[in-house]
């Protein structure tokens, strides 16, 4: 398991209505803040301002065919030949990471296919090296961007 600091995140956050939203700076536009989404946007941020990946090599809750059926995935990090480089799924703080969230991350990356995987609940993040698909390596970081 990896631990993030999220310290120094900086969420933008507004009222509207009866709900909050958090501007996403990679869809560019205000959505509303559900648990799960805001652990999308705290993970954004680290990756961005702590990790240092291109902001514009991130596509979040993009559409994507796992066999017949239209599903989203949450993070997609390219490559700088924009080829899909690590593959994130979040969940709210109350849902587990577990076996089943794996198998849901497993279906996305038989369309994505990319080398890193990474998990996270807020409060657990795993993230595994899967270049070498005969011998996946669970991390203790997320890994440098190259």
């Amino acid at each position: 398991m990896i631990h993030p600091d999220y310290s120094t995140i900086k969420l933008k956050l507004r009222p509207a209505g009866d709900s909050t939203t958090v501007f996403d700076p990679i869809r560019k536009k205000w959505v509303v803040l559900t648990p799960e989404e805001h652990v999308r946007q705290y993970l954004i941020g680290y990756m961005t301002e702590v990790m240092h990946y291109p902001a514009p090599l991130l596509a979040v809750e993009k559409t994507i065919a796992v066999g017949k059926l239209l599903r989203r995935f949450d993070i997609v990090a390219y490559n700088r030949d924009h080829k899909p480089w690590l593959l994130a799924e979040c969940k709210a703080p109350e849902v587990p990471v577990s076996e089943s969230t794996l198998r849901q991350l497993l279906n996305y990356q038989s369309t994505v296919q990319c080398s890193y995987w990474l998990l996270t609940n807020g409060h657990q993040t795993f993230c595994a090296d899967a270049r070498d698909t005969n011998d996946i390596k669970w991390l203790h970081s997320l890994p440098e961007y190259l």
